[in-house]
């Protein structure tokens, strides 16, 4: 536990404005109207994502992350989402796999980056926020002994 205290978390936050709608193909469609409601026809949000890392603190820049990288690995995770619709971007979507809830996007994101970063650096939580007043993160407990968020599960 020691070691951790020269690490740092450092915060992206992300902004764009994107569609999705909540609709299961293997459902029938009045399943899916009577189930998710209003929310089953497109629709459109301001969306906030924000993905934390850590890392040990570099004593000749002060940084525990390359923002440049950073961005450029969540770029790639996060392309063609300013202005789309979440149901064809994200594969698991499109394919059926998953509904675009806040929840599953968190962990979708999460997965991804998690794979991506280089070490020593590591995604500890990503929080999706489809408005002000509701998002989700993944996951939904930090381990502080382990000092890294719950294994991603899941597609």
């Amino acid at each position: 536990m020691a070691a951790r205290l020269h690490e740092a978390r450092l915060i992206r936050t992300l902004r764009f404005r994107a569609t999705h709608r909540y609709w299961r193909p293997d459902w029938p469609a009045e399943r899916n109207r009577r189930v998710f409601r209003a929310q089953s026809d497109p629709h459109v949000h301001d969306w906030r994502v924000e993905v934390h890392v850590a890392g040990p603190v570099d004593a000749e820049t002060g940084w525990c992350a390359d923002v440049g990288a950073l961005d450029a690995d969540i770029g790639v995770v996060l392309a063609g989402w300013e202005g789309g619709d979440l149901n064809a971007l994200v594969p698991d979507v499109a394919q059926g796999r998953m509904t675009p809830s806040t929840e599953n996007l968190a962990r979708w994101i999460y997965s991804r980056l998690a794979e991506r970063l280089e070490r020593p650096l590591r995604v500890l939580e990503v929080r999706v926020f489809e408005s002000d007043e509701f998002g989700s993160a993944w996951p939904a407990f930090i381990d502080p002994e382990a000092g890294h968020g719950a294994p991603a599960t899941g597609s």
